[in-house]
């Protein structure tokens, strides 16, 4: 996308109710975006429909949960598993009698994988190999689906796959370098992109990221199309990251974290909806903003645009709640140690000569530089020590909010049909949490 859409209103589209289905498109692990989407799907009424990405055994061999795990999985969902699994990416996947990408990777050292090549044509295999497993699952699972949906019912399809790097022990300590690393440590994120590991890793991305929103859509046809024909109605959403408006100098601006390998891949995602939209088929990308969580904190400093929303709160009519917010965040600080005080260094990284220049919506996503990770992960050591404890944060607390109100925001989003890509910046993100708790 070379335009950026931000969604600037609250959507109050109620398109959902009891009898319609949610189905989520990725299993749920944790605490994460897709938790907003499901509450409201659950406060709606709708019944909830999950996958699983399923379960390696000893051998690297793919498999179906167990009756315990699948009871577990249920629970922890709320809702009805489809126990077929429907693990993303080509990076364990070969045909019989060659090696996987995984296996064709493991001589890789940190000193050799800027060197190391691999087989394309073997890689091109392995891909066909994938993709093949997936989309014959994917055809299964829908299967079971459809039994599920009644006709003339309204469906929510939320896919939430993302990720795709394979396992391989050099890569750690790789990626420490490029996203933690400053100093003697840094790392050029562009030296990856190079490699013949990073052109891999970009491949098994787009599999992952976005290429499964293709096979959900495509997947699903017949039941999309025995739906509409009842005067059902069909919506597909999907997360993606394409940097965030926050508060700079009292206005709103588009800023990113660098470098975000994933960006490519999430691009491509956009591409899809936008590509399923021209056809008739409401599927809306929302790039939601940076939060914490167990995937992102490889990334430091994705964390530092969440402490501007506090401002947002405010500026956004927020009152006596958007004030305790504060306090909330101020408490979690070393005594003597101001949230304003924060705010100032946070004000100070964003108006630095350095990250000012990364804002470059056009040039995204761009690859790291020694200057910024100097100034980039020097402000987040710096604020993560102003704390009382390193394990209860501020930017956890702000990543809660900024899940409670992307989901509405979503699920109401995608029932107003407003687009195929949309922004959740910090402005509507404010106005969604001032909405849900009016003083």
């Amino acid at each position: 996308m070379s335009q950026l859409t931000s969604l600037r209103h609250i959507p109050h589209a109620n398109l959902y109710r009891k009898g319609d289905v949610f189905v989520l498109f990725g299993e749920l692990f944790g605490r994460g975006y897709v938790n907003g989407l499901i509450d409201e799907a659950r406060a709606a009424g709708m019944t909830i429909v999950g996958i699983t990405v399923g379960r390696r055994d000893e051998e690297g061999k793919l498999r179906a949960l167990t009756t315990e795990e699948h009871a577990e999985a249920e629970e922890k969902l709320g809702g009805r598993i489809i126990n077929v699994p429907l693990m993303a990416g080509f990076d364990m996947d070969a045909p019989e009698g060659e090696k996987n990408p995984t296996e064709q990777l493991s001589g890789i050292t940190l000193k050799s994988w800027q060197e190391d090549k691999l087989d394309w044509d073997a890689i091109e295999r392995c891909r066909e190999a994938g993709v093949k497993r997936f989309t014959g699952s994917v055809a299964q699972v829908m299967q079971e689906i459809d039994t599920l949906i009644p006709d003339g019912a309204n469906a929510f399809f939320a896919h939430t796959m993302a990720g795709g790097i394979p396992k391989i022990k050099a890569f750690l300590a790789i990626a420490n370098r490029i996203y933690k690393g400053r100093g003697e440590r840094f790392m050029s994120s562009r030296a990856l992109l190079d490699s013949d590991l990073g052109k891999l890793i970009l491949m098994n991305f787009d599999e992952v990221t976005a290429n499964t929103l293709q096979h959900l859509i495509t997947g699903s046809a017949a039941i999309r199309e025995r739906l509409e024909r009842g005067g059902g109605q069909v919506r597909y959403t999907a997360y993606g990251y394409h940097g965030t408006e926050i508060l700079i100098d009292g206005e709103y601006q588009w800023q990113t974290y660098t470098n975000y390998t994933q960006g490519y891949a999430k691009m491509r995602l956009e591409s899809v909806a936008q590509a399923a939209w021209e056809q008739g088929v409401a599927a809306t990308v929302f790039n939601c903003p940076e939060i914490r969580t167990n995937s992102s904190d490889i990334f430091v400093g994705v964390e530092l645009s969440l402490f501007p929303l506090l401002k947002a709160l405010k500026k956004e009519g927020g009152g006596a709640w958007a004030d305790q917010q504060w306090k909330i965040c101020e408490s979690l600080l070393e005594d003597g140690v101001t949230l304003d005080s924060l705010l100032e260094m946070i004000e100070k990284y964003n108006n630095d000569a350095t990250s000012a220049t990364f804002r470059n919506f056009g040039g995204w996503p761009m690859d790291n530089t020694p200057a910024l990770a100097d100034v980039m992960i020097g402000t987040s050591e710096d604020i993560t020590k102003m704390h009382k404890d390193r394990k209860e944060l501020i930017t956890d607390h702000l990543s809660s909010l900024v899940l409670e109100g992307a989901g509405p925001l979503m699920f109401h989003g995608a029932g107003e049909k407003i687009g195929p890509v949309l922004w959740l910046n910090h402005d509507i993100i404010a106005k969604q949490l001032n909405a849900l708790h009016p003083d």
